[in-house]
């Protein structure tokens, strides 16, 4: 197995990708904190996973709040005895902003995405650092987006925000590289979650976004848990401060 003696902690783990990321990093032998604002969710994953022979344990985390994180590495560690892999997951995206000019957006919209998509990466970094230099090193995988990667006519706060976490993985790279933590970042293209589930329910709109896929698919969340396994895993071990696209070629053409 690829993570077989490793304890990771995942943010956004209760629903969608991070859920997947979750069960498939028990198949591969982690402990799986699960971090996330859904009780119910979280613990029928958390249950889903201790009930199929793995080690699970949720707790509540909102991503924005610093004592949140610092009590989810803290029972990380109580109930694993370390931390090895910090998967920042957790975000957001305002359907209506993601399509309103930058004229139109809100503040208080773009001062949510900002919490949420960056600065929870940046406290869940923060947190985390310490256990994971006492752990002997370990894996930062940050999930961002081609968003953050190129520009568009709309959702301008979300790919500011995502272009964000690219940055700064490439700083916490290079800053922590010293102390054996590699930080590296994921770039989905349109996957098939609970984030975009309200266009992809309109088969006028899916087509439309799936033709601008070079593959001809919508993503899966199995296609990106698997990357983020791999720079999860010592299978990755020379990797840090890089980008892993997984858009079915969509930024290539």
């Amino acid at each position: 197995m690829r993570l077989t003696n490793k304890v990771a902690l995942i943010s956004g783990g209760a629903r969608g990708q991070g859920a997947t990321e979750a069960r498939l990093f028990a198949k591969e032998g982690a402990s799986v904190v699960i971090g996330d604002l859904l009780e119910e969710e979280g613990k029928k994953v958390e249950a889903q996973i201790n009930e199929g022979g793995g080690q699970a344990l949720f707790v509540k985390l909102d991503v924005t709040n610093e004592s949140d994180w610092e009590n989810a590495v803290r029972d990380t560690v109580q109930k694993f005895g370390k931390l090895n892999v910090l998967v920042n997951n957790a975000a957001i995206l305002h359907t209506g902003q993601a399509h309103r000019p930058i004229e139109e957006t809100a503040v208080e919209e773009w001062d949510q995405i900002m919490a949420v998509n960056i600065k929870g990466v940046f406290l869940g970094t923060k947190c985390a650092v310490p256990a994971m230099r006492e752990a002997g090193g370990g894996s930062i995988v940050n999930i961002s987006s081609i968003a953050g990667m190129v520009g568009s006519d709309r959702g301008s706060a979300y790919g500011t925000s995502k272009g964000g976490v690219r940055l700064f993985t490439k700083y916490t790279a290079i800053q922590l590289a010293k102390d054996g933590i590699r930080a590296n970042s994921v770039h989905p293209g349109p996957i098939d979650t609970e984030m975009i589930a309200e266009r992809l329910a309109n088969p006028e709109t899916r087509a439309s976004i799936t033709s601008t896929v070079p593959l001809g698919r919508i993503g899966s969340v199995e296609d990106v848990a698997y990357g983020v396994l791999f720079l999860a895993s010592d299978e990755s071990s020379y990797m840090t401060g890089s980008e892993l696209v997984i858009d079915g070629g969509k930024t290539a053409s």
